[in-house]
């Protein structure tokens, strides 16, 4: 009977792939390392900072994606340049996209850590909130040119953590892969 069980527990650890188990309870919600989107802002001219800065925020305020410059070489989730038009994102899946930070809304007086902050957004998943309060990130441009605010307001940071909260549904870095989110449209703030 012996020879049996251990025959048995023998087939079971074959058949797990070689892989021992704990006997311990799965927990409602795993530990998970954050998807990491690279940014290329090496066009962003003068708004190098305010893009490096809108980042940071992103940083501070989600946990589910970080947001990190692209070495040298490396080919970037998002790039960012800088042109004489308004600001606007175009995504082509959930954090990759391209974002044009425009000297208009500048020269019109909106503050570019709160362009950078928002642009960014969108390639997060982030539609505009028009009109909407200064509270609100993704108010854009239609909170006037006296807001400065660049933090996203607690219902847009859940958003984000939503989208970004699904990696845990594939099996490794290299399974996740994403349905686009709004290929091709360009959000134009």
């Amino acid at each position: 009977m012996r020879a049996v069980a251990v025959l048995g527990a023998t087939t079971l650890l074959a058949l797990a792939g070689g892989q021992a188990f704990a006997g311990v309870a799965p927990t409602d919600s795993p530990e998970k390392a954050a998807t990491v989107v690279t940014y290329d802002a090496s066009g962003a001219e003068e708004f190098t900072e305010a893009v490096d800065g809108g980042a940071d925020v992103w940083n501070e305020s989600v946990t589910g994606v970080q947001l990190e410059p692209a070495e040298a070489g490396e080919q970037a989730n998002i790039t960012i340049v800088a042109d004489d038009g308004w600001p606007r994102a175009q995504t082509t899946s959930l954090g990759n996209g391209r974002i044009w930070m425009g000297r208009q809304a500048v020269e019109e007086g909106h503050d570019t850590l709160r362009i950078a902050s928002h642009e960014l957004g969108h390639i997060l998943g982030l539609p505009d909130i028009k009109p909407g309060p200064c509270t609100s990130l993704m108010s854009g441009a239609s909170a006037g040119t006296d807001c400065t605010n660049a933090y996203p307001d607690e219902s847009e940071k859940a958003s984000v953590e939503d989208n970004f909260g699904t990696a845990s549904y594939f099996k490794s870095d290299a399974d996740f892969k994403r349905i686009p989110l709004t290929v091709g449209r360009v959000h134009q703030d």
